[in-house]
């Protein structure tokens, strides 16, 4: 089913106006060699380029009035009598599986209890005894015996996979479970730091399917999430602006539950929204064949 805009310039200028000061920011930064421990991942480890970030979408299914092949730069659109359109059978359909699945993952995290036990340790378990850290231009704000001693003094309850694996072989075996790729359905849950952050990778891996609006949703989550992440972690940030949240004491964990409730609450809508994305994308690209 088609719905049509006619009111989509101003669309375009509104989410652009809200992305490019984040796209900006990062593109400043690698112009001057400099690196941030905070905001480099949101470019870094998701894919998704500040030139992929500028270019906006409404997603499938929408005419835009008027509009020609130099007003939005996607392959995947096509003309109509009326304007532009991309419709859903574009979508590859090699890519369907994924598609299938990952409706399959955000239902199933969207439906479990959020959890907010793990107190941010998974940043400390990936120096955990070991000589080597992941932001080896940020210092620590304690002694490495002392690292160690904050991951010692607490159960580890990591739930999200893509932070376990960057645990150090000495804090695996410390984790309650033992996670995998394959259970990563089984594990994840909406109160996780992580698997919120990760909302922005569902969104933009399948541009320009989804709109851009939940794109920028999605970013802003992963950036505040990011935020708390690092906040939370070992590393000593001040230098950059961020004061620490102290997990190693008592008033330090109950902010950081605090904080990752507020992260959960925001990210539940922008999941809600993706859910709605995926499943329509789905079952209009069977009804396509």
């Amino acid at each position: 089913m088609e719905g049509f805009s006619g009111g989509w310039p101003a669309d375009r200028v509104a989410y652009l106006a809200r992305v490019t000061p984040w796209a900006e920011e990062r593109t400043a930064r690698m112009a001057r060699g400099q690196k941030h421990p905070i905001y480099d991942f949101l470019f870094e480890y998701y894919s998704f380029r500040p030139a992929h970030l500028l270019r906006w979408t409404p997603g499938f299914g929408v005419v835009l009035e008027g509009a020609t092949r130099a007003d939005v730069p996607w392959s995947e659109f096509t003309l109509t009598d009326t304007g532009l359109l991309l419709p859903a059978s574009a979508f590859p359909a090699h890519r369907r599986s994924y598609l299938e699945w990952a409706a399959n993952y955000l239902g199933a995290v969207l439906a479990r209890e959020p959890s907010f036990a793990c107190l941010g340790l998974h940043e400390w378990a990936m120096v955990y005894r070991d000589p080597n850290v992941r932001h080896p231009y940020v210092p620590l704000r304690l002694s490495r015996e002392e690292t160690d001693a904050v991951v010692d003094s607490q159960p580890l309850r990591c739930t999200h996979y893509d932070a376990f694996r960057f645990f150090t072989p000495a804090a695996v075996p410390l984790n309650r479970w033992e996670l995998t790729r394959v259970t990563t359905s089984d594990h994840d849950q909406p109160g996780c730091i992580h698997a919120n952050m990760d909302l922005y990778k569902f969104a933009y891996k399948i541009a320009p399917f989804c709109p851009s609006s939940v794109v920028a949703d999605a970013f802003e989550v992963a950036r505040f999430a990011r935020e708390i992440d690092m906040r939370a972690s070992p590393y000593d940030l001040s230098g950059y602006g961020f004061e620490s949240v102290r997990i190693e004491t008592r008033a330090g964990r109950e902010e950081y539950v605090e904080l990752q409730r507020a992260v959960s609450l925001r990210a539940q809508p922008v999941r809600e929204r993706l859910l709605h994305v995926y499943t329509r994308l789905l079952a209009e690209c069977s009804t396509a064949g």
